[in-house]
């Protein structure tokens, strides 16, 4: 680990358009903070080599979401790339059209018009955020990120236009404050978080759908009275360690549907848009909590590599979920 840095919001963030690996905060919604991993050189990827828009050679099958803050004429304008850690600021930003117009019209998907991510470039903080948009079209939710450092902003949304289709821009954002970098965590089929452990079988193949099934369990016993959270028992994202290539997923079935069960299985199709290291972040909602478990997993593994379980700290004496 290297000694602590005093970095400037200037700093951070042109050290984040160079992709540098930072160590970094957490958020509203679900939020995972893990302890600080030991380090796992062995399991550190470097970052991805990119051909053809963001792939990697001879696996990507399309580009990857989250890795352009423009596509399909829209553009996301982030009106703020820095704050400084530990202090409590509103992220704002608006997305544009390819007249440059603020877009205030949206389809719902699960509940709302826009999904918001906020992870760190190394993976060890996640939130899944929920903001607010004004008539004019701009978002903004407060936030406190406690780590200094580099983030990947994302937003998941569809255009209300005829025959848009469902678009994830990213974008950086930088912490001014004390940096230490963090090694991407070990690779786990068990995580545990506020007293339940998830259960990861199966795993990413890149460039082909495979099944992930996650199974949460609580005090030994499963749980099996999951509540709906964004119309669903659980959503899942994945992120590819170097260049966080951004995947978001829902699980086969809804509630409702006559044959969904509420746990203690979530069952998800998704596919890796290329080789290497990802990290998984579920989240599901019991006894009216949101919690979220993460795992790292290599894409091209028929499972993780160890049982070993990930304890997540994710945040208990953090804000509650952000809407």
């Amino acid at each position: 680990m290297h000694a602590g840095l005093k970095i400037t919001a200037f700093a951070a963030a042109l050290a984040a358009t160079f992709g540098t690996a930072y160590g970094v905060g957490t958020g509203f919604d679900p939020v995972v903070e893990d302890p600080a991993p030991a380090r796992h050189d062995s399991h550190s990827e470097p970052a991805p080599k990119t051909e053809g828009g963001g792939g990697h050679g001879g696996h990507e099958t399309k580009p990857a979401g989250g890795l352009q803050i423009s596509e399909d004429g829209y553009t996301l304008d982030l009106r703020t790339p820095s704050v400084t850690a530990g202090t409590r600021s509103d992220l704002s930003f608006v997305i544009r059209d390819s007249g440059g117009r603020a877009v205030t019209a949206y389809q719902r998907e699960h509940e709302k018009e826009l999904h918001l991510i906020v992870a760190s470039h190394d993976l060890v903080t996640y939130r899944h955020l929920h903001p607010t948009r004004a008539a004019d079209g701009t978002w903004s939710i407060p936030v406190e990120l406690p780590r200094a450092g580099g983030y990947r902003v994302f937003a998941d949304f569809t255009p209300a236009e005829k025959g848009a289709e469902n678009l994830t821009l990213g974008a950086d954002l930088a912490a001014a404050g004390s940096y230490e970098p963090q090694k991407l965590p070990a690779p786990n089929s068990t995580a545990k978080i506020h007293g339940y452990e998830v259960r990861l079988d199966g795993g990413l193949l890149p460039g082909k759908e495979s099944e992930l099934k996650l199974k949460v369990s609580r005090d030994g016993r499963p749980v099996t009275n999951l509540q709906p959270y964004l119309g669903a028992y659980g959503h899942l994202v994945a992120l590819r360690s170097g260049d966080l290539a951004y995947l978001h997923v829902h699980p086969n079935g809804e509630p409702g549907d006559g044959t969904t069960k509420p746990g203690p299985e979530i069952s998800f199709m998704a596919t890796a848009p290329s080789s290497g290291m990802y990290r998984l972040f579920l989240d599901f909602k019991h006894q009216g909590e949101v919690h979220t478990a993460a795992f790292t997993v290599r894409a091209g593994a028929a499972t993780a590599t160890t049982d070993a379980p990930s304890d997540a700290h994710s945040g208990e004496d953090e804000p509650g979920h952000g809407h």
